[in-house]
């Protein structure tokens, strides 16, 4: 299996002719260097997805030991104890509890009043590009809106908000495959420093609530919905990562892959009412999160293959958008796209919470870069994070005329 090396430069540039040949081979892989079964067929993500035999976690059910894994190093713990608290990485009841209090605050209404706060914030961001002439598409634009968006929910004072990225970036390290040593205590570190930045948050809170969400994840608490401390700081700090992590890369990915795709980009700058398609197409295109992993909770069998209680399964979610047993020439990309159930948001009772204020976020960076930036162009070959599993790029250099 020597095209699929997710430690690769070559494959990390472009992954998807690798999992053509792994959608070729089956429906199922075991992959030795990381001890999992590889996914890559949409139909079988999807499912698997949604099956109630896998987890995030098996802590609900097993111990390390009857799971027949080793317990993380205890030197690891501070992520642990952050990371396990977060929905993403709890089962029912605890999820379900959690993610009833969070979507009060991703309602559909909630998100719609928030949308003209963040086409003034893109439209600002945008401008400030433009009369420097261009700049890192990146830390300019794709970065702040996402960032200032989610603390400004989260409530978050904009003085307090420069280490918030550093922060999260050192966190998400963790979730490559195989992280290095160097890796972990950084995101030990980063998880310390943020917990004990949001504990000082909620006491201030507690003492003057505010109109948002960690005032309302407090007032759900002493109302009796059970919501620990740890569980307020996990959630704040998983809706930070996950709020704009995703958008700021599917923001350089899509643009990069626009200014790859001339053609496709000019029948967009003529129609601007191809953003919605545009933005489903590039995220499906070039997909942020290109891995998702399972716990097999109890034996499952994919086409003839046991894969049994306690293996690890990844689902290609790269693999799975660019399979051509669901997208007509998948390889190509067409902002008109209309049949497009791309996974890039996952699915089941773990799909991102998020998803509309992401989807609106896009929009409106792309509209202002279209309206505002309509001359934007590549002022240099970006290169592309040593990362797999959350796909982007280091920067993206521009010119705005």
């Amino acid at each position: 299996m020597a095209a699929f090396d997710p430690w690769d430069p070559d494959f990390l540039a472009d992954p998807y002719p690798a999992y053509a040949e792994l959608r070729a081979r089956g429906r199922v892989q075991y992959f030795e260097p990381t001890n999992q079964w590889l996914v890559p067929h949409h139909a079988d993500v999807s499912a698997l997805l949604r099956d109630r035999r896998l987890g995030r976690t098996y802590q609900h059910r097993f111990t390390h030991e009857d799971f027949g894994r080793s317990a993380p190093a205890p030197e690891h713990e501070p992520f642990h104890t952050l990371n396990d608290h977060g929905m993403l990485d709890l089962e029912p009841p605890d999820h379900t509890r959690i993610r009833r209090l969070v979507s009060k605050a991703f309602t559909p209404r909630t998100v719609e009043r928030l949308q003209p706060y963040v086409a003034r914030l893109a439209g600002e961001l945008v401008d400030g590009l433009v009369r420097s002439g261009g700049g890192d598409l990146l830390t300019d634009v794709a970065e702040p809106l996402p960032v200032a968006v989610i603390a400004e929910m989260l409530g978050i004072p904009e003085a307090d908000r420069a280490p918030l990225r550093p922060w999260s970036a050192d966190i998400c390290g963790m979730y490559e495959l195989n992280p290095s040593e160097d890796t972990a205590a950084k995101a030990v570190r980063a998880s310390v420093e943020f917990s004990d930045y949001l504990r000082e948050l909620i006491a201030e809170r507690r003492k003057e609530p505010g109109d948002d969400l960690i005032s309302g994840l407090i007032e759900a608490h002493d109302e009796g919905d059970r919501l620990t401390e740890q569980e307020m700081i996990s959630t704040a700090v998983l809706l930070l990562n996950a709020g704009h992590e995703a958008t700021v890369n599917a923001t350089v990915n899509g643009w990069y892959a626009l200014f790859r795709n001339p053609a496709q980009l000019a029948a967009l700058r003529a129609d601007h009412s191809l953003v919605p398609t545009a933005i489903e197409e590039l995220m499906r295109y070039d997909t942020p999160l290109q891995l998702f992993e399972r716990w097999v909770l109890d034996e499952i069998e994919i086409d003839g293959t046991a894969i049994p209680r306690g293996a690890e399964i990844a689902m290609l979610f790269g693999s799975a958008n660019h399979d051509p047993a669901v997208f007509h020439n998948p390889g190509l990309l067409d902002l008109t796209r209309r049949d497009n159930p791309h996974i890039s948001f996952s699915a089941g009772i773990h799909y991102c919470i998020g998803a509309p204020l992401a989807r609106l976020e896009l929009a409106a960076s792309m509209t202002a870069l279209l309206e505002r930036a309509p001359t934007l162009t590549l002022a240099a070959e970006p290169k592309r994070k040593p990362n797999f599993v959350i796909r982007g790029l280091e920067g993206l250099s521009v010119e705005a005329g």
